[in-house]
Parts: structure tokens; C-alpha cells; sequence
């Protein structure tokens, strides 16, 4: 329970509370500030639809996966899946997490409205796209896990649902 509790409790400081800080910082505008009108509302609209996808995935496989996926670079932060998600948001992008977060981010920085935290996010895209990408170099990438895991029901999934939103 608490390695489980752990987990989440470190995506939340990472994701939802971190990056947005440190974009927040390295922008230079003072807090609290807000954008007009026009941009408010459209950067409060992705970020609240950026962390109902994110938090929609992880109650999902949490209830239906019977876990979580989160291993960070070869390291186990919450217990593996059971069961190979291709419902609820899953059926729309094999990475609804990160999808929400990167709509999540967007309207962070649309809410922002500074070029500089573009470099963060940058960052961020990068890293997290080597995370699940890199199953030449690492054996236990997470595409590779989900591969040895759940076989060829994984495969043809792959091969049907986009990564992020197109395919």
C-alpha cells in the first residue's frame, strides 16, 4: 500500500505541482498573475481536460489494470499492471497519462504566456518520449514490458491505437 501510495503521491509532485513550478519560475512573472480573459478561460479548459484524462487512466488501470505502469527508468515505483488496458481512455491512446499531462502543460503554459518555460516542457516531452520509446536500449522499456507481459494482445493493440492521439 504505501509503495502504491508512493507512486502517486510522486507523479503529483513531478507532474501536476513540479513542472508547472519550475515553468512558472524560469517564465518570470509574478505570483499570483492571470492571463485576459480569452486566455484564461481557454488555458483553464486544458488544464482541468488534461488532468481528468490523467487521473480517468490511473483510476482505470488501477480498478481494471489491477495496478499501475509507472516504472521510471528501469525502476519499479508502483506494482505493474495485471491486465492490459485497451478501454476506457485507453482505447483512444496507449498513453492517456502522458496525453493529459502534455494538455495539462499546454494550458500551463497558454495560462503563462512566456516563450522561456517552453524549454521545460521541451525537456519533458523528450524525456518522457525516451521513457516509453526506448525499447531498443532497455530491456525493460515499458513498451517491451507490456510486449512480455501480455504478448500478442499487446501487439495487436499497438498496432491499432495511436501512441498519443493520431496514428
Amino acid at each position: 500500500m504505501m509503495r502504491n501510495a508512493f507512486g502517486y503521491i510522486l507523479g503529483f509532485l513531478v507532474f501536476v505541482a513540479g513542472i508547472p513550478a519550475l515553468m512558472w519560475w524560469v517564465s518570470g512573472k509574478p505570483f499570483p498573475w492571470a492571463p485576459t480573459l480569452p486566455w484564461a478561460v481557454i488555458a483553464t479548459i486544458l488544464i482541468v481536460f488534461g488532468l481528468a484524462l490523467s487521473i480517468w487512466s490511473i483510476v482505470h488501470m488501477k480498478k481494471v489494470g489491477e495496478g499501475n505502469p509507472f516504472d521510471a527508468y528501469n525502476h519499479e515505483v508502483a506494482p505493474r499492471t495485471k491486465h492490459l488496458m485497451t478501454d476506457g481512455p485507453y482505447r483512444f491512446t496507449r498513453n492517456p497519462m502522458l496525453l493529459g499531462i502534455y494538455i495539462y502543460d499546454i494550458g500551463v503554459l497558454m495560462w503563462i504566456q512566456s516563450w522561456w518555460p517552453l524549454i521545460i516542457f521541451a525537456v519533458e516531452i523528450t524525456l518522457l518520449t525516451l521513457q516509453v520509446r526506448s525499447e531498443e536500449k532497455r530491456l525493460e522499456a515499458e513498451e517491451k514490458r507490456l510486449e512480455a507481459d501480455f504478448g500478442d494482445e499487446y501487439r495487436a493493440y499497438k498496432c491499432s491505437v495511436p501512441r498519443y492521439f493520431l496514428k
